[in-house]
């Protein structure tokens, strides 16, 4: 396992890391007993996974509290969340921040968070998030309670990622990491917040960057079928049947490994995440990330056709 700094915090983090939220849950949603579960966790420390993010939203963190409890506190990194808004949109008070952490302290069987993310952050409470829990989030901070301070994007409602954005051209100082979405179909990022987090030394966490599109070859085929037909893309860039399919050869193996390849050939990208139950896929994804280069001429090619496309999946 190759592992990065992440930005100023200098953990040293496993270039692959898990995500225990998305479509799978860490298994939870495909109804994993505990038992398989620790399977997950336990493949994934002998992989050399050590940075695994969840959420209280995502409804893992008692199950990963579980499976990492039986590891070294120190031989791993924690990152979870706190939404500022409830799911009708309601804005919570400083004292749900505390509170929140301090559950998550207890489900997540730690007594300390290494990476506090504001989860989902738009552009509305950007300025909310500062004046109103900032200060909360710096007093956990001096009680030990968690060690750095971060975002997280709302990629759906953001695919120009602006909240992250305006948050590295504003108050860079504030955040020691964030989280994004960059890969082959969504690289709108390396226009210019990924250049911004390399100057202030933020480290980025690589979100969902292969999900949906890239592991479904008729999903891909459609999506690159509309872009064409909308002129999106050049009709003429990419074959109308298995799009990305040239992308295999030498140690790609598959488009998904073409797709984890990009999502980490990046100079600011500390960690990809990957969130699946799959322990075969798991394993084929680390393999991907031995060699987290994709060849230069193809590398060029997938940034000529798509660098200007915001695409949320």
């Amino acid at each position: 396992m190759i592992y990065r700094l992440l930005g100023r915090t200098k953990l040293n983090v496993s270039l692959l890391s898990y995500g225990c939220g998305g479509a799978r849950k860490m298994g939870i949603s495909l109804g994993f007993s505990l038992q398989k579960q620790q399977e997950l966790i336990n493949r994934c420390i002998d992989l050399g996974i050590n940075f695994f993010d969840t959420s209280p939203d995502y409804g893992s963190e008692e199950s990963l509290g579980k499976c990492l409890n039986q590891f070294s506190r120190d031989s791993y990194y924690l990152s979870t969340k706190w939404n500022p808004k409830t799911s009708d949109s309601k804005i919570k008070s400083p004292l749900d921040l505390e509170k929140s952490v301090e559950k998550s302290l207890l489900q997540l069987k730690t007594n300390y968070i290494d990476v506090m993310l504001f989860h989902g952050i738009t552009m509305d409470i950007y300025n909310h998030c500062i004046e109103k829990y900032y200060s909360t989030m710096q007093k956990l901070q001096r009680d030990g309670k968690i060690r750095f301070i971060g975002l997280s994007e709302k990629i759906r409602e953001d695919p120009k990622h602006l909240t992250p954005l305006h948050a590295l051209r504003t108050h860079p100082e504030l955040w020691d990491v964030c989280m994004l979405k960059y890969g082959i179909l969504n690289q709108y990022a390396a226009n210019e917040t990924l250049n911004l987090a390399l100057k202030y030394d933020v480290g980025i966490m690589n979100m969902a960057a292969v999900r949906v599109k890239l592991p479904d070859p008729k999903i891909l085929e459609t999506t690159i079928s509309e872009w064409k037909n909308e002129g999106v893309i050049p009709a003429s860039s990419l074959p109308d049947n298995e799009p990305l399919n040239w992308l295999i050869h030498d140690d790609v193996d598959s488009v998904v490994s073409a797709g984890y390849k990009f999502a980490a050939d990046h100079p600011a990208i500390s960690t990809v995440l990957t969130g699946t139950a799959n322990i075969k896929h798991l394993n084929q994804n680390a393999k991907a990330l031995e060699n987290p280069k994709l060849p230069v001429k193809d590398k060029k090619q997938l940034i000529s056709i798509f660098s200007h496309i915001p695409e949320h999946q």
